[in-house]
């Protein structure tokens, strides 16, 4: 018996004795703060470590301390709090880099001084090169214009000190533009040239255009400087490192693009082969149905180049912004009785690009500001639903759902349409929003979160930068408080709770995309994305909640940015 066991205990005795394999070391080691999860099975932890960029171990520091090596980077956190990065659900990415290569308005508080601005342009350009600027709001000037039509100035004054230059000055909602005499006539825009479908352009009493282009119509000079709507390569360049390094310093770790034509698309895939993206993008393409149809198919790739570029979705627009009072309403505006807003696109068009999504699998993400635009929105969607009753799990967008009649409010949920908004655009519009609307309509209907939460609808949250700061923490401050700059609340009845606000920035916004198995979380196996901030937003005073710091953004295990 003895001599039959000897075989069997030896092999045990050595297995016993044998020391312990060690895992491979960390390339990120994280402990000595709070890390919120956002994982229901763990929701705190204090310590991550990340290797080959994915996620190998939440917990406490006994559990990544065998895991730290000689070429690991160990952060100590010091009290600070990390959370899965920052997911912006809607912006503009080459947008924000394209806004930091021409005048900045925002600050203007009066027409002279944005003419001011552009004759000191002229001063430094060239005869005949486009001076361009992004940012103006005619609500937020100290006095308005002289002469004005609609509260929007003539374009007489920016004319006389840019005669030879062309000048286009967008508007803060990027839905309408301003432009100078040099520029309408490159585009050959007159008295006796119609309204583009989907535009306006505005007109004084004698049928003179002002410069004034709402929506489609600031597309006939925008043609006039870019047939494309491609940016030369080397500014494409510049715009791309300078809207990642704007993210990065904002804690964002991907970056939903809400519309791109194929040949940015093109620019942009090129700037992922060379490495150039700091952030992960998930593209929607804004094009033709006849561009779509004709490529889309080899557009269409989740994950390109390491996971930093998907293209998943088709942006359409179907009205414009309030501000500008291109919002489609079912009844007028308050405060200019003869319009009710502009469909841009007919709905027959967008349902030929809904068919186009239903055959080539992609989410389906339309622009609707006003009640009539989310409507009809809705209404198409059930129709396409009914049609396609095998297609399942569509997870359908609607971008900034902002005004809402009360009827449609339940059928984001019963449809499982998810609800994109823009916390920030709430407490950024809320001054002049009961002006346009009326006090009814916007108590009923205007940035309601609270109404669709509570519906059982999906939200995420973003900035639409550069249309506001690409500020996450600025957003989730809005999404909480309803805040106004002069301290009172925009019906606060209808915030978010901060719990509902940070997961509309992370495991929301992954799962709308169909991303949540690599983001949104943080758990082992997931993408090491991590924002860690100098504060816990779930329990610092909502006062502070604007003084957050973001010390470091993680992009797949390796710290992109760090504060100075």
């Amino acid at each position: 018996m003895k001599k039959r066991l000897v075989p069997v205990l030896l092999p045990l005795a050595l297995i016993a004795c044998a020391p312990e394999e060690k895992p491979p070391p960390a390339d990120l080691v994280l402990f000595g703060g709070t890390i919120l999860t956002l994982e229901e099975a763990q929701p705190e932890a204090s310590a991550l470590a990340a290797r080959d960029g994915r996620i190998v171990a939440v917990g406490d520091r006994a559990a990544v301390e065998p895991l730290i090596g000689d070429g690991t980077e160990v952060i100590d956190l010091a009290g600070a709090t990390a959370i899965p990065g920052f997911i912006e659900g809607h912006g503009h990415f080459m947008g924000i880099g394209d806004a930091q290569i021409q005048l900045d308005l925002r600050a203007a508080r009066r027409w002279q001084e944005i003419v001011d601005q552009v004759a000191a342009a002229v001063a430094e350009a060239a005869p005949g090169e486009w001076i361009r600027g992004r940012g103006w709001h005619q609500d937020k000037w100290d006095e308005p214009p002289s002469p004005a039509v609609e509260g929007f100035p003539v374009h007489d004054s920016l004319s006389a000190v840019s005669p030879d230059n062309p000048v286009i000055l967008t508007h803060a909602s990027g839905h309408a533009s301003f432009v100078n005499a040099k520029a309408m006539t490159l585009a050959g825009i007159d008295r006796t040239t119609p309204d583009p479908p989907g535009g306006e352009i505005l007109r004084d009493r004698r049928g003179r255009p002002t410069g004034l282009l709402r929506e489609t119509a600031a597309g006939l000079v925008q043609r006039a400087r870019s047939q494309d709507g491609a940016p030369p390569a080397g500014e494409a360049r510049r715009m791309i490192e300078l809207a990642s390094a704007e993210c990065l310093r904002n804690g964002i770790t991907s970056f939903q693009d809400a519309g791109s034509p194929f040949p940015v698309i093109d620019l942009l895939k090129q700037a992922a082969d060379d490495g150039l993206l700091g952030v992960r993008l998930w593209i929607m393409v804004r094009d033709s149905n006849d561009e779509l149809r004709a490529k889309l198919a080899g557009y269409k790739v989740a994950g390109y180049a390491g996971g930093m570029l998907s293209v998943g979705g088709i942006k359409l627009s179907i009205d414009g912004a309030l501000g500008s009072r291109g919002a489609w309403l079912l009844e007028p505006y308050d405060d200019a009785p003869h319009t009710s807003g502009l469909n841009l696109i007919p709905l027959e068009s967008a349902r030929e690009t809904a068919e186009i999504a239903i055959d080539h699998g992609v989410q389906l993400c339309i622009h609707a500001i006003g009640d009539r635009a989310n409507r009809e929105v809705l209404n198409l969607y059930q129709e396409t639903f009914a049609a396609h009753p095998d297609k399942r799990d569509l997870r359908w967008r609607i971008e900034h759902a902002q005004h809402l009649h009360p009827d449609d409010v339940p059928r984001f949920a019963e449809l499982g349409v998810i609800a994109s908004v823009q916390a920030i655009h709430c407490t950024s519009d809320a001054p002049w929003v009961p002006d346009r609307i009326g006090e009814r309509r916007a108590a009923e209907g205007a940035y309601v979160w609270r109404k669709l939460l509570d519906s059982g609808a999906v939200l995420i949250n973003g900035t639409d930068a550069p249309v506001e700061p690409v500020s996450p923490i600025g957003s989730f401050y809005a999404a909480v408080s309803r805040r106004l700059a002069d301290g009172t609340r925009f019906y606060p009845e209808q915030r978010m709770t901060r719990q509902e606000a940070l997961e509309s920035y992370t495991k929301n916004a992954a799962w709308a995309v169909f991303e949540e198995d690599d983001k949104g979380t943080l758990a082992p196996g997931k993408l090491a994305d991590v924002t860690v901030l100098s504060q816990n937003l779930l329990t610092v005073a909502e006062e502070d909640i604007p003084r957050t710091e973001v010390l470091y953004t993680i992009v797949g295990g390796r710290v992109a940015y760090r504060r100075p």
